[in-house]
């Protein structure tokens, strides 16, 4: 027979199984619960450069990663949603009562030398690596900075957490020209879509594999 399998499945009957094989990975995907934590917060108020306070900058756009993962249909747990301080202890203990999880920690950083800028990120595990190299590639690719590239790095919140994890340091608010743009709604924008795409890019990789 000349005929090729392919060419002997109607478009629509192809269109249909492709559409479900991806429902099925969102559905795999979705089991697993993505916990965001944005950093500081309360007493706690993270770096504060030109009367910008850190914790704000996180939780702003911790919210906004927040809605874009529940649009896409993942289930998605806050450490905080307001201006309240929550110890490393705890946020990390919040990631560790579901089965399955990846943890972002959402920060802006600073330095004394205020020529210094760039996003980069942070793990503890292999796969925290592998979520963290997925988010920092996303972020380089589109924002116009440095790419300081991902680290390992024994902060409380990923040593203290099961499951991946990844703190994402998304610029120096010490360097005059990146505070200002991390303050405008279109740049957390910018810097939420591709944190939340990393993520979910990651989770649909992973999506049958337990902590």
């Amino acid at each position: 027979m000349s005929a090729t399998f392919s060419s002997r499945i109607p478009l629509p009957a192809l269109a249909a199984f492709l559409s479900g094989a991806f429902a099925l990975c969102q559905a795999q995907a979705a089991r697993t619960v993505i916990v965001i934590d944005p950093g500081h917060g309360g007493r706690d108020n993270g770096a504060r450069w030109y009367g910008v306070a850190e914790k704000n900058l996180n939780l702003d756009v911790a919210k906004r990663v927040e809605a874009i993962l529940r649009k896409r249909g993942f289930l998605v747990k806050m450490t905080r949603t307001t201006d309240t301080y929550v110890s490393l202890e705890k946020r990390a203990a919040i990631a560790n009562r579901y089965t399955k999880t990846v943890f972002v920690s959402i920060h802006f950083n600073a330095h004394s030398n205020r020529s210094v800028r760039g996003i980069e990120t942070f793990y503890i595990s292999s796969r925290g690596k592998a979520l963290a190299d997925t988010i920092q590639r996303r972020l380089a690719k589109r924002i116009r900075t440095r790419n300081r590239g991902s680290k390992r790095h024994h902060y409380a919140v990923l040593t203290k957490t099961r499951g991946p994890a990844a703190l994402v340091e998304c610029g120096f608010i010490s360097n005059r020209w990146e505070c200002k743009r991390s303050s405008q709604g279109w740049y957390k924008d910018i810097l939420a879509h591709e944190i939340a795409s990393g993520i979910a890019t990651y989770a649909l990789a992973n999506a049958d594999r337990r902590r």
